[in-house]
């Protein structure tokens, strides 16, 4: 089964910008990853990625030239978009990749998933599959072939949610606070396991 990673990395981080500078990039801003190692954002995401996901897409602006460069060095496939529309984003890379098994929907600005983690969402490609911490779904979802049509439809800054209620959805209960921690302001550049 060939699933594609697709890594949303379009949006403009406003809420990170008004805190940290308009010229402050939230995909570009540095943490220390889970093996301790300072990378920009993205990067980290990049890195957490298993090997098994062979297939990668990175969707960007244009503008962002150190997301790009550093999606290449990581041998992902990159799709330029106009759009910060997190619907555009899965519709056009969905198309883009449209004869895979299915696609793993990751966030650019989630550097503290588990390796692991990832591969037990990976584990049951055919429906949606999503990982629970805490009792409450996270990040990254993975969402099997059936569902091409249905991500090609997405428009706008809609995410896949409402693909859910159409669904069977499978939480995969983890021990990874991680799924839930995304880099909306710069606080959340430190990752702390107790929320």
């Amino acid at each position: 089964m060939t699933v594609t990673a697709i890594v949303l990395a379009a949006g403009q981080g406003s809420r990170f910008r008004a805190e940290a500078g308009a010229d402050q990039d939230k995909l570009l801003a540095v943490c220390v990853g889970l093996d301790g190692v300072s990378r920009p954002v993205i990067e980290q995401v990049l890195v957490n990625l298993p090997a098994s996901l062979v297939e990668r897409w990175v969707v960007t602006s244009p503008e962002r030239l150190e997301v790009i460069r550093l999606a290449e060095a990581y041998g992902c496939k990159v799709l330029l978009l106009e759009s910060a529309g997190m619907g555009d984003s899965i519709a056009a890379a969905v198309a883009a990749s449209a004869s895979v098994d299915g696609w793993l929907v990751v966030l650019g600005d989630m550097p503290f998933i588990r390796s692991a983690t990832i591969e037990r969402v990976l584990a049951d490609p055919e429906n949606i599959t999503v990982p629970v911490h805490a009792g409450q779904y996270g990040h990254p979802v993975a969402f099997g072939g059936v569902f091409g049509p249905a991500l090609m439809a997405l428009t706008g800054d809609r995410g896949a949610k409402p693909l859910f209620a159409q669904a069977q959805v499978r939480g995969v209960q983890v021990d990874d606070p991680g799924v839930l921690w995304d880099v909306d302001v710069p606080q959340r550049l430190r990752f702390s396991a107790e929320r």
